[in-house]
């Protein structure tokens, strides 16, 4: 890599990923508004295939936000389906996210990311499987977050649970650049149904 000397060429070679990254990051958040605007049902339809999702009596959901498919659909389906729901909470910026007990309707509040939380009195849980927003996700597990690593601390720390993207279908791509901290999922649910990875 021009620039770099043999002793640099790792740290250059990371910058550049994330550069990389960063770009893609952008072209993939303009694209999912763009699918989120055309399709505004998609997440409806994502949720009538909630019946395919892997086993697991606590399932962890998020509270959407901006251009994320919404879990509003998807949590009623789950929860009418007997399964038990919770939603993640950032109690600090580097640390894995814990789980509480929530039900559509439940009170929020922000937590330490400024994302919709369950209240500190509502009973911490560990999820069987964890669905996580997406900007994008790839064939092989592959999956391109907002960033912020709070997923795959969580997913590292967590290592038993399954991991499900839920996104829209117009959000794959061939193949993701991983690096060392990135953790694969299992499966992706989107308004076409569910793909188990190999």
């Amino acid at each position: 890599m021009r620039g770099c000397s043999s002793g640099r060429r790792r740290r250059c070679k990371t910058q550049a990923m994330s550069l990389d990254k960063h770009e893609q990051r952008s072209a993939m958040r303009a694209l999912r508004k763009r699918l989120a605007q055309v399709d505004p049902s998609a997440a409806g339809r994502a949720a009538d295939h909630a019946d395919r999702v892997p086993d697991g009596a606590f399932v962890a959901l998020y509270r959407a936000m901006g251009s994320e498919l919404d879990t509003d659909a998807l949590a009623v389906a789950l929860e009418a389906a007997g399964r038990h729901l919770c939603l993640p909470v950032v109690l600090e910026r580097d640390a894995p996210m814990i789980f509480r007990a929530w039900s559509p309707g439940e009170p929020l509040e922000l937590d330490a990311a400024g994302c919709p939380a369950p209240l500190p009195l509502a009973e911490t849980v560990d999820p069987d499987l964890i669905l996580t927003p997406l900007l994008a996700f790839d064939p092989f597990g592959g999956r391109l977050g907002q960033g912020g690593g709070y997923y795959d601390r969580t997913f590292a720390a967590r290592p038993d649970a399954i991991r499900v993207g839920f996104a829209y279908a117009g959000q794959a791509v061939e193949r993701l650049a991983l690096e060392d901290h990135d953790v694969r999922l299992h499966g992706v649910l989107t308004e076409t149904g569910y793909t188990a990875f190999p």
